[in-house]
């Protein structure tokens, strides 16, 4: 299985994520965009997850709830800025339990011999703002989230 490479950026407020999958950058994009599709692999395995809206244009907005098995809800929301594609994705992000603390997400999807690395990188408002994001769990949120979105691309693959 690839692995996830999670830098915070010395000095600056980002994190930069790095990941290859077996996947075209198409099937990538529409993972992050079709609702049916995200709500298979966003997140950990022990939280179920919601789309309450994806509406994925320029100026269009989303919001994802996630939900512990005691019935606790974790919402994120946020705003797509140009016109999401198979290239990349460009959006803000905000975690509602601490509203106010908007971070900047771009993404790109590149085709790199029949497998394509993605690359994301978050900005957010300051570095104590992103070392809250990194002490928050993120991390192993990420990992396992790209894991299962391996799985679901190696399900979804056409049978040769």
């Amino acid at each position: 299985m690839a692995k996830t490479d999670i830098t915070a950026v010395p000095g600056m407020p980002q994190i930069v994520i790095t990941r290859e999958f077996n996947a075209s950058p198409e099937f990538l994009f529409r993972a992050h965009t079709d609702p049916e599709l995200l709500v298979q692999w966003l997140g950990p395995r022990d939280l179920a997850m919601k789309v309450e809206r994806l509406d994925a244009q320029h100026g269009g907005t989303w919001r994802y709830i996630h939900e512990d098995r005691d019935g606790n809800e974790f919402a994120f929301r946020g705003v797509f800025h140009g016109t999401p594609s198979p290239e990349g994705i460009t959006q803000t992000s905000e975690f509602e339990g601490a509203p106010g603390n908007v971070s900047l997400e771009s993404m790109t999807f590149e085709e790199q011999g029949g497998k394509t690395l993605l690359r994301s990188m978050a900005t957010y408002q300051s570095i104590e703002v992103r070392d809250i994001v990194i002490a928050s769990g993120m991390e192993s949120g990420v990992v396992e989230g790209y894991e299962r979105l391996d799985e679901l691309a190696e399900k979804m693959a056409p049978v040769s």
